[in-house]
């Protein structure tokens, strides 16, 4: 597919789009060079000045300044205590129980189930359905999901669903609370164990705010995250199979660490590991390892690109439990309204990137030149040239003149036939009068270009009276 913008491009003439100023008189403008300067200065200025009026990025980090770096002298100042002595303190009382505490059966395999149904209160509730509104939710399936994210100890939904919106509208900038540009350990973890350095940008959570379900967790998280995260396992270990201290370290700190990481990970690892098969302009990757850790959030170029689809894989093979559980809800009508985005407009993401990577493998291919470097020559003069003894051999196919004297030992046919043709008109031999050549002979021929013989030469002669219909050469100059 050809535009006229890719033909512009594709020529050798160093279109710039600048252009040529005005052959005006001094005089009739008044201005000395002086002026002129200052007319350019204000006139940047004022562009300037639109700019950061208009943009609420370049404006906020503009007008309200971020804190001071964390250097070694003041990191236990700009240190978010709370958060961080519970971050801290989860794997080593996780590494205390397992040290001390014997392993039952029942436990492990309840640990594993708490897991997964506290990772999908964040991936299914948190994520996919509050923050993104990909499907809807009945009352009880948004209070069971609620008061499962609440057992991930990760803040209440309300909170978790504004500071991720901000993610995806700043993503990449100083207004994105986990920006991926402040390094792994930064978007990892490094974000909630020391103090913003600046406000999150607005984003609106005005459906959040109104929402009876949300702001009923929002006013009990911490009791609700407290008995979720740690007494109701220790009770369900303890009271089914008498195991309270493995119920506690295993199911409830345990488990926890696990969760915290694995969601993290969406934040962290999810953008730098992988490929970007929609979008290179921001770190989203996607990638099998990332969605394995993640409960299927890994595939998260696709997300950024389509933020309310419900899925975050497309394929059958890759792995996107979240999704299948979302569907499940649909399946006993707790869900509907499963949000997918256009496959043509996926399509368009994936042909976008292609295109790209197909442009930058051909930036590494050197090309023929271009038609309007060639100097253009009658029949005559080029019977003339092959006339002359200077060791060139040259040859007329398709209305170009090429230059032949490096290939014909080469050539698969062998030197007689090229000869035979030196100074002739070889189209039809070429085109399949004595045999068809392949994209490649098109291609090696094009190489050897030297001049465009005016009107094509005898070609045009033979092909209407033997009415043949000229091949054109699958070589765009």
């Amino acid at each position: 597919m050809v535009y006229i913008s890719d033909k512009i491009k594709s020529s050798d003439t160093s279109i710039s789009y600048v252009p040529t100023p005005l052959d005006l008189p001094i005089s009739s403008t008044n201005t000395t060079s002086e002026n002129q300067s200052n007319i350019i200065n204000n006139q940047e200025e004022d562009e300037e000045e639109n700019f950061i009026k208009n943009n609420y990025i370049a404006r906020t980090l503009l007008n309200e300044p971020e804190l001071p770096p964390i250097t070694w002298l003041n990191w236990y100042k700009e240190v978010n205590w709370p958060q961080a002595t519970l971050l801290c303190l989860e794997p080593l009382v996780a590494l205390y129980g397992l040290f001390t505490t014997s392993f039952m059966w029942q436990t492990i395999i309840f640990t594993i189930i708490w897991y997964f149904l506290t990772g999908f209160g964040i991936t299914a509730g948190y994520h996919r359905l509050f923050s993104h509104r990909s499907y809807e939710a009945k009352l009880p399936l948004r209070y069971f999901l609620l008061i499962l994210g609440a057992g991930s100890v990760q803040g209440s939904a309300q909170w978790w669903s504004r500071g991720h919106r901000a993610h995806h509208r700043y993503t990449d900038t100083d207004l994105d609370p986990y920006s991926a540009h402040k390094g792994i350990f930064y978007s990892h973890i490094g974000w909630l164990l020391f103090k913003p350095r600046r406000k999150p940008g607005l984003v609106d959570i005005s459906d959040l705010t109104n929402d009876k379900c949300i702001q009923w967790q929002h006013r009990n998280y911490i009791s609700l995250a407290f008995f979720m995260a740690f007494v109701f396992p220790t009770l369900v270990c303890g009271l089914g199979w008498n195991d309270y201290r493995g119920g506690y370290f295993f199911a409830g700190v345990l488990r926890l660490v696990f969760v915290h990481h694995s969601t993290f990970c969406v934040n962290s690892l999810a953008h730098y590991l992988g490929d970007a098969p929609y979008d290179d302009r921001r770190t989203p990757r996607d990638h099998f390892f990332t969605a394995l850790v993640t409960l299927g959030e890994g595939y998260h170029n696709f997300h950024h690109e389509f933020p309310s689809d419900y899925r975050n894989a497309l394929k059958w093979f890759q792995y996107d439990p979240t999704k299948y559980l979302i569907e499940f809800f649909k399946l006993i009508k707790l869900a509907n309204n499963l949000k997918e985005f256009p496959k043509n407009e996926i399509r368009k993401g994936r042909y976008t990137m292609a295109h790209k990577e197909l442009n930058r493998f051909g930036q590494t291919i050197i090309w023929p030149k271009d038609n309007l470097n060639l100097p253009i020559i009658t029949f005559e003069e080029y019977q003339e040239l092959t006339k002359k003894n200077d060791n060139r051999l040259l040859i007329l196919i398709a209305g170009f003149i090429h230059d032949v004297s490096h290939f014909i030992d080469s050539h698969p046919g062998g030197r007689t036939i090229i000869k035979s043709y030196i100074g002739k008109d070889a189209t039809v031999a070429f085109y399949g009068g004595i045999h068809d050549h392949n994209t490649a002979a098109h291609n090696i021929l094009a190489m050897m270009r030297v001049a465009i013989c005016k009107y094509g030469g005898e070609v045009e002669y033979i092909k209407k009276r033997l009415g043949h219909i000229q091949t054109p050469t699958p070589i765009f100059a």
